[in-house]
């Protein structure tokens, strides 16, 4: 599919014309006041210079639990503001494909605007219970055309093994490659891949610390 500039505005498209969402519950812990450290970068961000702002994220909510905005088969915690929204593909429709990549359909946006920044948080999952994160995560990045210097690593997400991707989009817009990263873990309910992109290389830095705080507090639901 050729996504290039389209997938920088497929958070408005889809929420506009073809997805469904809601918005957060109550339920979803809110500790304003509490931050969880994040770990160093690994080999993947050093492979690609990318190394965030060095300060760790302030964790907001608890997304993936019962009554969550977004019925997920994993947990994570999300910075401080980032605002999520359940996704719904319809099949058959115009901008449907917007809403693949690879082997998985996106199921929630988490908003990084409310925070300061221009990106969002996505995570997409499979239908097929367990798989290869890595097989998921090579066909996710494979699905997107203007992807290169893709560098894997084998790590882990809180406590679950996981295949995490660091890459570059060259895009249509002004400024040229961006930088973008996702993992994935395998779950009983199928692979789940989370991806932050984000409008060019300072706001992908920006918003790095709060991609790794999910990660590292990421668990299987």
């Amino acid at each position: 599919m050729r996504r290039g500039a389209g997938r920088v505005l497929a958070g408005v498209v889809l929420a506009a014309a073809v997805l469904a969402g809601c918005s957060s519950s109550a339920d979803e812990g809110d500790d304003d006041g509490a931050r969880t450290s994040s770990s160093s970068s690994s080999d993947a961000t050093a492979k690609n210079g990318d190394r965030g702002t060095g300060r760790p994220a302030v964790k907001g909510l608890t997304l993936g639990g019962p009554g969550s905005s977004c019925a997920l088969p994993v947990t994570f915690d999300l910075a401080k503001d980032w605002k999520p929204q359940a996704v719904e593909v319809e099949p058959g429709s115009e901008l449907a494909e917007l809403g693949e990549q690879g082997t998985v359909t996106l199921v929630c946006e988490i908003d990084a605007k409310p925070a300061g920044n221009l990106g969002y948080l996505r995570v997409w999952a499979g239908k097929e219970g367990g798989g290869d994160p890595r097989a998921a995560l090579e066909a996710f990045v494979a699905d997107e055309p203007n992807a290169a210097k893709a560098a894997y690593t084998e790590t882990e997400a809180g406590s679950v093994a996981a295949v995490e991707v660091a890459y570059t989009v060259d895009g249509d817009l002004p400024g040229g490659s961006k930088p973008e990263r996702a993992f994935a873990v395998a779950t009983p309910e199928g692979p789940v891949v989370v991806h932050l992109g984000g409008m060019d290389e300072e706001e992908h830095r920006q918003m790095l610390p709060a991609y790794e705080l999910a990660r590292e507090s990421l668990k299987l639901g």
